[in-house]
């Protein structure tokens, strides 16, 4: 397998409310449907504008620009907008946009982590340059757990004595760009005392795991992200495995995509596991299959 394994990742650009365009991927994205009367939700967060039948299911509607903190769009706009119905950890949710504008491709090694200064409540995963103009990838995560703050419950991941006692025992990296799930995967890690380490990209794993193995204290299992500007976790599954000096982790790829292709490229690339985001327990067990191998 070459090095042309990294992929393209197509990109839905669209604007909030004004002529910025902002992104999300293409494989999060079920449908895009034209502005439709919606069933009003009580007690709802200001933001859900309601729910819409979608496939024989109710799925919530949510105003992508009121959520992130911009003006809501009026009921004019709402006339010619559009919904985005995607499929993101497990759940159908419907996002509002001023305008769909058209699908791009993109490498991911172009895609540029946010500047530090724009601080943790920027709802941005990445930017990329398109002929000029900066365009902005939306953490769609951080999003939801705002209009839907409710934590995951991190003592749902039953494990025993001693399967707690065998993780402990591991050397484990965390590696994923957004914070919400950064903080999903260290509540479950905390909740048991398992100690790890943590970072926001692919290349500071690949660095941490070089130097980790250089000073004979190598990563026993790397749980990645997938879709990460710079190295994202196809890639960095792909570059360890093609390093035959280094010892070799237990990989664990996840995604918020409910997408089968995902998984089964990251079974191409060398990953030993991959799975859907976010769940306690399934994380736990593959933790323990590594552990075990």
């Amino acid at each position: 397998m070459s090095r042309q394994t990294a992929h393209a990742q197509k990109l839905l650009l669209f604007s909030l409310t004004g002529q910025k365009l902002f992104a999300i991927g293409t494989l999060k994205i079920r449908e895009i449907l034209p502005f439709a009367r919606l069933t009003r939700l009580p007690h709802s967060h200001a933001a859900v504008l309601g729910t819409m039948s979608f496939r024989g299911a109710a799925v919530p509607v949510i105003d992508m620009a009121a959520a992130v903190g911009g003006r809501a769009l009026t009921a004019e706009e709402l006339t010619s907008a559009s919904i985005i119905v995607t499929d993101i950890q497990r759940q159908e949710i419907g996002f509002v946009v001023r305008s769909v504008n058209r699908i791009i491709e993109a490498d991911w090694k172009n895609v540029k982590s946010p500047p530090a200064a724009l601080g943790d409540q920027a709802f941005l995963t990445g930017l990329i340059d398109l002929e000029g103009e900066l365009i902005q990838l939306l953490d769609v995560e951080l999003l939801l757990s705002k209009v839907y703050p409710a934590a995951v419950d991190a003592e749902a991941a039953a494990l025993s004595d001693r399967e707690s006692e065998t993780l402990r025992a591991q050397r484990i990296l965390l590696v994923d760009d957004s914070q919400v799930a950064r903080k999903q995967l260290s509540d479950v890690l905390d909740s048991k005392g398992i100690s790890y380490e943590v970072t926001t990209n692919g290349q500071n794993a690949l660095t941490m795991l070089l130097e980790a193995d250089s000073n004979g204290r190598p990563v026993d299992i790397l749980v990645s992200d997938i879709e990460m500007p710079g190295l994202d976790g196809y890639e960095l599954a792909f570059t360890i495995r093609d390093n035959t000096a280094l010892k070799q982790p237990y990989i664990i790829l996840h995604t918020s995509l409910n997408s089968e292709m995902s998984l089964s490229y990251a079974n191409q690339v060398g990953a030993n596991e991959a799975l859907t985001k976010f769940d306690a327990n399934e994380l736990m067990q593959a933790m323990l299959r590594g552990a075990a191998g």
